[in-house]
């Protein structure tokens, strides 16, 4: 019997072991090596785009032979201003792509012996960059959509007498949100945080490819897809497959993501919801990718997105 690709050699290609027993010049390196890839880690410019730098090593910055602008390998980055050093900035993104549920942000600061905050905001950030790697992405081919609703019950009471049926709307919140996801086969996962799954029509007709046939449920809002689509529906009362008409796919999805947040997160804001399903998406879709390699993409991502509009320093915007 083949041996599982999560349980053999391949798939562990970076550890907390080699990054420390490498050194922060080697991890400095690393960060070098993917913010300038097409130099060979020589740095360029980010004003003028010039080539020509002079290395200023006392102080790991870089100063530009035609404009004059000192910059360092972050500036400009999701990682602007940051104050860890590049083997612990490494490090997290190790324990990041390795946590294939999620971490929470508390284990990651008792990790790496920083704050809580600087934890939080860092992984924040890390869920923002992943995010960015699917905007604009269109599916096609066999495409399944389906919804999960995540948050909005009220606590039960103690006392039996004074227990609601807290799935009713009357009983909920208001912070109920439903994560609309939609994957393609042999694809990508993109989800979207709506108040209703019905919303989830108008997002399929806007990422999903002319001609491609959507697999769905018997749920009555998915009717209004038939004018665009071909479709596939499965009646789950009855099975969960039949004929290759299924949304097991998606459902795989919201099995990582639900264990993600009961499992580590415990409660998620709905202010938040769309970082932590799009970090659930983006490993649900590398689940097969060694970790090196994993860490690897999202350091290369991170270099390429700008300074977060959202998250400035080690906490939120007040703006």
């Amino acid at each position: 019997m083949a041996q599982h690709f999560l349980l053999s050699a391949q798939s562990r290609t970076l550890s907390l072991k080699d990054i420390y027993k490498a050194g922060e010049e080697a991890a400095y390196g690393t960060f070098r090596a993917m913010r300038w890839s097409e130099t060979g880690g020589d740095a360029v410019c980010p004003r003028c785009g010039c080539v020509e730098t002079y290395d200023i090593s006392t102080r790991r910055k870089f100063k530009c032979a035609a404009c004059g602008h000192q910059f360092s390998v972050t500036s400009g980055t999701i990682f602007a201003s940051r104050k860890m050093d590049f083997t612990d900035l490494l490090a997290a993104i190790c324990l990041f792509v390795n946590g294939v549920k999620g971490m929470s942000a508390l284990q990651m600061s008792r990790d790496l012996d920083v704050q809580y905050k600087t934890a939080f905001v860092m992984m924040h950030k890390l869920r923002e960059v992943l995010a960015a790697e699917m905007r604009g992405l269109e599916l096609a081919g066999e495409v399944e959509i389906d919804g999960c609703y995540i948050g909005g019950h009220i606590r039960p009471s103690n006392l039996k007498e004074h227990r609601v049926d807290r799935r009713l709307a009357k009983h909920q919140t208001g912070t109920r949100r439903v994560v609309v996801a939609l994957r393609q086969r042999g694809g990508r996962t993109l989800p979207f945080i709506a108040k209703r799954e019905g919303e989830g029509v108008q997002i399929a007709s806007r990422i999903v490819a002319e001609g491609s046939t959507i697999f769905a449920d018997e749920a009555a809002h998915w009717d209004d897809l038939v004018r665009d689509f071909p479709m596939g529906r499965i009646n789950h009362s009855e099975a969960y497959s039949r004929h290759g008409k299924h949304t097991n796919n998606v459902e795989s999805f919201f099995s990582r993501l639900r264990r993600m947040i009961r499992g580590q997160h415990h409660k998620v804001s709905p202010q938040y919801l769309h970082q932590y399903a799009s970090e659930a998406a983006w490993k649900e879709d590398h689940r097969s990718v060694a970790n090196g390699a994993q860490a690897g993409r999202v350091i290369s991502l991170a270099m390429a997105s700008p300074v977060s509009r959202q998250w400035a320093g080690y906490w939120q915007r007040s703006a």
